[in-house]
């Protein structure tokens, strides 16, 4: 039984589908694509069915990244499937929290940069939508360094669910 990760912004455009394309490279380099299965989703669906944003493609292009995408919007029932919902910042959490049936459901939703010891107290991915590509690159930067503290974190359960 796979592991199951979803990564969640606000339209499934810029942040998520970012964050599951490096993710999803970095559980392919640790020799974990047999056992975790990553996508992403966005709180609203105003997207669903669009590509990912053309700067996102570019940026995650640029860093030898994948970039296919098809947007969607989360749904409550996913809960049940999934052990881990990423929230990208602050909003997505509370949002995604309400939208949990139970409290072992809220508890499987936790915000990205919380596995980058680095981020201090700011655990916010700002998005970079209404901004230039700098908005973009440092987006980028901010999911690759939370990325290596998710993985670890992924490791272990993946390790506890083998025994």
């Amino acid at each position: 039984m796979s592991y199951r990760v979803c990564f969640v912004c606000t339209g499934n455009i810029c942040r998520s589908p970012m964050v599951e394309s490096v993710f999803r490279a970095r559980i392919a380099e640790a020799g974990l694509d047999a056992l975790v299965e990553v996508d992403s989703a966005g709180t609203g669906g105003w997207h669903e069915g669009d590509g990912a944003d053309p700067r996102t493609v570019s940026v995650l292009e640029r860093n030898g990244y994948d970039s296919s995408h098809t947007a969607r919007q989360f749904q409550p029932s996913w809960f049940s499937r999934l052990d881990l919902v990423i929230a990208l910042d602050t909003g997505h959490l509370k949002a995604l929290r309400r939208l949990a049936r139970t409290a072992e459901d809220a508890a499987k939703v936790r915000l990205l940069r919380s596995y980058d010891p680095a981020a201090g107290d700011d655990l916010d991915v700002p998005d970079p939508y209404y901004g230039g590509m700098d908005g973009f690159e440092e987006c980028l930067e901010m999911v690759e360094a939370a990325s290596e503290g998710l993985l670890a974190e992924v490791r272990r359960q993946v390790e506890v669910e083998a025994v």
